[in-house]
């Protein structure tokens, strides 16, 4: 190799550096460039799974409370089954109370889209105090009632343990767990064009 001018060792090496680019550099840069195409993806995914997660979790703390606020309600508003407890409650609150029902009638349930009014008509006598403490213990019963039609008249005989008469007409709400529960299904579909 003595002897020969410069530029064939240039040339030489040229080719020696070509061929090392195209047999080994050039195809090592594609499966480079695909690794860090996969690898973006990848973290892109990660991405989406953290998001994903933390929505997740935003979804999860929304459901704890929702379920809490449910069990809440549901202390308040009974279920259909409970009525003849409730109602039994309602008596002895009165006879607790010292006051004579007169008049004890549950009215037909006015049924709503996912719970019922269930009215009671009640007639009673006895004295204002003890009127005044059987409505202070039904405002603090463990569920929801109203008093409506509230009427309250002295009564002509009057005793030291009965001296007015009252009529009013109380409301308690029935939960259909079975409606709402249904109601959700049925949903996506009023938008929906047939």
């Amino acid at each position: 190799m003595k002897g020969r001018p410069w530029y064939t060792y240039v040339i030489i090496a040229v080719l020696i550096v070509g061929f090392f680019y195209f047999i080994y550099y050039k195809p090592k840069g594609k499966e480079l460039a695909s690794l860090q195409t996969e690898r973006e993806k990848i973290e892109n995914d990660v991405r989406k799974a953290q998001q994903k997660k933390r929505d997740l979790d935003k979804i999860e703390a929304e459901l704890k409370t929702l379920t809490a606020t449910l069990a809440n309600l549901e202390a308040i508003i009974p279920q259909r089954k409970e009525m003849s407890d409730i109602l039994r409650r309602i008596q002895q609150l009165a006879y607790d109370s010292r006051l004579n029902i007169r008049r004890f009638a549950p009215q037909k349930l006015d049924d709503k889209e996912f719970f019922s009014e269930q009215p009671i008509s009640i007639e009673m006598t006895g004295n204002y105090h003890n009127l005044g403490r059987f409505f202070d213990q039904l405002s603090r019963f463990s569920r929801l009632f109203i008093v409506e039609n509230f009427s309250i008249k002295s009564l002509a005989r009057q005793t030291d343990a009965s001296t007015v008469s009252v009529s009013c007409t109380t409301k308690t709400y029935i939960f259909h767990e079975e409606k709402a529960l249904e109601a959700p299904a049925s949903t996506p579909n009023r938008g929906k064009k047939t």
